[in-house]
Order: structure tokens, then sequence, then C-alpha cells
């Protein structure tokens, strides 16, 4: 080893990319390592940054033990021993969201932060566009798009950042003019030992927060400790809180546009749209704005989009849809609807348990399955059918389908044991369904 490093970039990326850029604006050369022998990112960061070395293949922890400061990437645990080595001896690890809030330190709060294992790229982009409607100029990134340090800019008058749980192990000087925590549902449980401490990585965001905005239908939103609050949920709210009342969504006692109004179908689309009012109105955003917003936001791709409807039989796509939880609010926003649901699920579960799809699965009138925990998955209901790709799975789920049925892709499960990512998925399902003759 040659040379010691004050800084060192630990996964490269899109996120790893947007620090070196950071740094390099501060005049410091990082090193930059890698676990994957090539990793994404590597030729342009060789391109934009010739003088940057990058290891690959591993994490030197000789480099890693010498460092002031490490900035690790989400998608990197901190228990990894190398990681850990470096913590053990007082080295500062922090992530991309942290350096970001220390840019901002010293001004007045004006970020919203979005957290939750569910509906958190749907209301950040609401919370943005209502924002745009308003005139306000507004940076949207984070865990969805831009990556924060890319987002910098001195004009900019509101952040909207959607921030995951590994994004929040390693942020704590946010100001946010208020956060929420949409709902906690099992995932990642791969990585993390139980669900508190999953909840309990969610909730870091409270702490920097002058006004925190709760799911009051989700108890596991509920801050630790006493905050400044209000809550959202569907239905009939008190005092100042979020809800609905008489098909209307209202402010306490303000009626402010008629559920039937909204362009996103869905009862989980109705409280995403009551949590975005609630952050944005925090924001000093105006009502005519957001309302604006809600009568034409369809919903983002791979988010219960609705890809087709042939033969009377509706096809949605809802590839992201990677945990239970997920899974469970399309199922209970689309029950409603007159035709029953047909269920195309699967993938890679991480470790969580399925078990608590039992309670959806009674509003579904068939399940087809495939993926790596297909199995666990058919041994929820009874006469589940088992596949072996996508194409079998929308070929049978027509078949099984009746006029007016919704045959729904909500896999409860993450992609990457068959795709690159849950769009991927999702892109498969609408060229299957695409595809379908004599249906």
């Amino acid at each position: 080893m040659q040379e010691a490093y004050t800084h060192i970039v630990l996964g490269l990326g899109v996120t790893g990319l947007s620090v070196v850029r950071y740094f390099s604006r501060q005049g410091i050369r990082p090193l930059v390592m890698d676990s994957r022998p090539k990793p994404a990112g590597a030729d342009v960061l060789a391109e934009e940054f010739p003088d940057i070395t990058l290891i690959c293949g591993s994490f030197d922890v000789r480099y890693l033990v010498q460092a002031q400061q490490i900035i690790i990437s989400p998608g990197i645990a901190l228990n990894t021993a190398e990681v850990k080595a470096a913590a053990d001896i007082g080295i500062e690890i922090i992530g991309d969201v942290e350096l970001f809030a220390r840019e901002l330190i010293n001004q007045p709060p004006k970020v919203i932060g979005i957290t939750g294992s569910n509906g958190k790229s749907t209301v950040t982009t609401l919370v943005g566009e209502m924002a745009k409607q308003a005139g306000l100029k507004v940076s949207v990134g984070g865990n969805i798009g831009i990556p924060v340090l890319d987002l910098l800019h001195n004009d900019v008058g509101l952040y909207v950042l959607e921030l995951s749980s590994f994004q929040l192990e390693t942020t704590a000087s946010l100001k946010c003019v208020a956060s929420t925590c949409l709902n906690v549902t099992a995932d990642h449980m791969d990585r993390y030992e139980s669900l508190q401490a999953y909840r309990r990585a969610k909730l870091r965001l409270y702490d920097q927060s002058k006004l925190v905005v709760i799911n009051r239908e989700d108890e596991l939103t509920q801050p630790l400790q006493p905050k400044n609050q209000i809550s959202f949920g569907l239905n009939v709210p008190e005092s100042d809180d979020w809800g609905i009342r008489n098909g209307a969504f209202v402010h306490g006692n303000s009626t402010l546009l008629s559920v039937n109004e909204a362009a996103a179908v869905g009862l989980h689309n109705q409280a995403n749209i009551l949590a975005a009012m609630a952050l944005a109105d925090a924001a000093g955003i105006k009502t005519e704005a957001m309302n604006e917003v809600v009568k034409m936001f369809m919903g983002l791709p791979h988010r219960c989009e609705k890809v087709a409807e042939k033969n009377g039989i509706t096809y949605i796509n809802d590839s992201k849809a990677t945990n239970v939880g997920a899974t469970l609010a399309a199922i209970n926003g689309l029950r409603e609807q007159l035709g029953e649901i047909i269920l195309i699920a699967g993938g890679d579960a991480k470790g969580a348990d399925l078990s608590p799809l039992i309670a959806g699965l009674e509003f579904v009138k068939k399940v087809i399955v495939f993926g790596k925990d297909a199995q666990q998955l058919a041994k929820l209901k009874d006469d589940t059918i088992r596949v072996e790709n996508m194409a079998q799975a929308v070929t049978i789920s027509a078949k099984e389908a009746e006029t007016g049925d919704i045959v729904l892709l909500s896999p409860a499960c993450a992609s990457l044991d068959m795709y690159k990512s849950f769009a991927e998925r999702g892109d498969d399902f609408k060229l299957q369904v695409e595809a379908l003759h004599g249906f």
C-alpha cells in the first residue's frame, strides 16, 4: 500500500459517482472501493475522473482504518466485517444523504423527507408535482431518480427526498420541514435482525424533522418518543388531521376535493394522496395547487398501473410490490372493484415471512406463482397454480379470468432471482399481456 486516503467511497454505482463528483468540487481526491469485480459505473468513473483510484473485488481494510471519513453506499451493510473494523476504531462512516444534510445545515429547513415500506416513490412524486404547481423551485430525488448530492443548487426552494431505511442508517443531520413514515411492513429481513430494527432505522427520520406525519392506521409509524405530529388515514379525522369524510379528502373541518376527482385509483392511492397533501401543506403549498395535481396524477409505472383491458379483463402491473405489505395494499385497494382478482406473485422473498399475505388472499379468486419462493407462496392458498415464467402466468391468468375480473401482477417478492429489476419484470408482464391472442 503506497498512499493513505482521507476519504474513501465504498460502493460505486450512481450514488458512488455522485459522491466522487461532490468531493471533486471540494478539492478532495477520494479512493473508491467496490466488492464487485466489475461494478456499474466503473467506465464512467475512469472517463470523468482518470486520476481517481478504484479498487474492485474487495474492501481493503488497510486503507479503511487509515481514513478520516468513509462514505458508504446504502447497499452495503454497516456490519460488513471490514466496515465494522473501521467503525470500531472511531472512523466516521456516513452516507451521501448525510453529506447533503451538512451542506444545508446553516440554512432554514427546506427538505421534505419521505420513507416507508411502500408508497414512497408515489408520495415523493406527488409532493414534487404539487410544489411545481405552486411555482416553487423544487428538486426531487434520493432513493428515487437523482442522488441527493447531484440535486444541490443554491436557488432550490424545496427538496423532496425519498429515503430508504439503508440511507437513514447513516443520516443524522437532515433539517426537514416535515417528514413521514408512510407504513412499516416486513422488508429487507435479510439485512435486519427483526421488524423492530427495520422500523427503528425508518423512524430515525423523525428525529430530524420539525413536523412528523404519521399513518394513524399503522401503529408502527408512531414515533418512539413524543413529537410534533399530525396524522393521515382513510377514516374521518379528528382535530387538524387528514382523512376522508362523505367521499371527500378533508383536512380537519375543511373539505378539499372529492375522492372521485382523483386520477389515481385504489384505496392505497387515496392514502398516498392524503400523506402528500399533509406534507405539501407543511411546506406552505396552497390547496389549489394540491388539488390540480391530484386531478391529473395517474400514478407511477409498475405501481398498480393499468396496462390493458382485453375481453373485459383488466390487467394491472404492480411489479414494484416487492414485499407482502405492498401486495396486501394492492389487493385491499382493488378488492372493492366489481370483478374478482387473479393474482400473479413470486420471486425472491428476501427471507420475509409470507404468511401475513393469507389475510389478503381471501379476496383473491386464483393465485398463480413462479420464481425462487413460489413453493412458499403456493402453501398460502389452496389450488394455487405454479408456473415457470411470466409468459405462462399471463396465459393461464387470461384463461382463468372472466369478464370484469382483474389480473394483478403484485409479486410480494423481489425480482432479482429472474430479472435485473422490478421494472424489467413489469415490462415483461406488459409484453406478455400485449401478446395475448384469443382470450
